[in-house]
């Protein structure tokens, strides 16, 4: 389809609902997602919704707050305590379940307020990966507007070009829980050693990172064209890395793989 449809079969999906609570994490699929529902249905029936804990990196709390104020939506933060449930702290496969749960817990009490349905910013190529998150809402009755629409991400990102949104091409950013390895565990504490290290890195001007924790050593994984300019400013990048609480500091060859600690987890 064309972007123009893919817009109108987005517009559809999202007035079908008739009042939504959106799932807004400052990224091009729930920020399209956000937007569309704020266009379509109204700041009375569409209302943004932050999840904030230790795993939402603290630059995409701020990207939220920001994109909220300059798109006009209605918009609000609520707290969630997924680090509390052992399930999530074990870190199992099934990881995103536990935490889904939780989002979904933290916005039903919203969602009947606003006599809503809760709507994530889930598209269709997000369909093929490990993502057991998905089922946990899906289980709670949450709704997937963009799958929905027939939406892949190039679709996302040429419709948020189309209506002028400044995040079409903003690299995706999973929970900084993505970065940890199954089977050790999540804690606030390695939360925050992998938010001060990826703060730091994009501090020194680098876009498309994960700082992948395996105890004293983090794994840099950079988009492959900012590779060399990470080699050129060895040191720099290198303290502050280490700086963050890491021994030693790896930079993998392969570059950035969204999901690559997925390999091998059956779907």
């Amino acid at each position: 389809m064309s972007t123009a449809a893919d817009l109108r079969a987005l517009r559809d999906s999202v007035a079908s609902l008739e009042r939504v609570v959106v799932a807004f994490s400052g990224g091009v699929d729930s920020g399209l997602l956000a937007w569309v529902a704020h266009d379509v249905l109204g700041p009375d029936r569409a209302l943004a919704v932050t999840a904030v804990s230790p795993s939402l990196a603290p630059s995409e709390h701020r990207d939220c707050g920001r994109l909220a104020g300059e798109w006009g939506i209605r918009w609000r933060e609520v707290s969630t305590d997924e680090v509390s449930r052992a399930a999530y702290v074990e870190n199992g496969p099934d990881r995103c379940y536990h935490c889904k749960s939780e989002l979904m817990d933290a916005l039903a009490p919203l969602a009947e307020q606003e006599s809503a349905v809760v709507a994530l910013g889930v598209n269709v190529d997000d369909l093929d990966d490990h993502r057991p998150g998905q089922r946990a809402a899906r289980e709670r009755g949450a709704a997937f507007p963009l799958v929905d629409a027939g939406l892949t991400k190039e679709a996302v990102r040429a419709a948020a070009r189309e209506v002028g949104l400044a995040v079409w091409d903003k690299p995706a950013a999973a929970c900084l829980a993505s970065r940890i390895p199954y089977g050790t565990p999540v804690t606030v504490g390695t939360l925050g050693r992998v938010a001060d290290a990826e703060e730091a890195l994009r501090a020194l001007g680098f876009r498309e990172l994960r700082v992948r924790h395996y105890g004293d050593i983090a794994r840099l994984e950079l988009g492959i064209g900012e590779m060399a300019r990470a080699l050129s400013a060895r040191a720099v990048v290198v303290a502050a890395v280490k700086a963050a609480g890491y021994r030693y500091v790896t930079l993998d060859l392969e570059g950035l793989r969204s999901g690559n600690l997925n390999d091998g987890v059956a779907r």
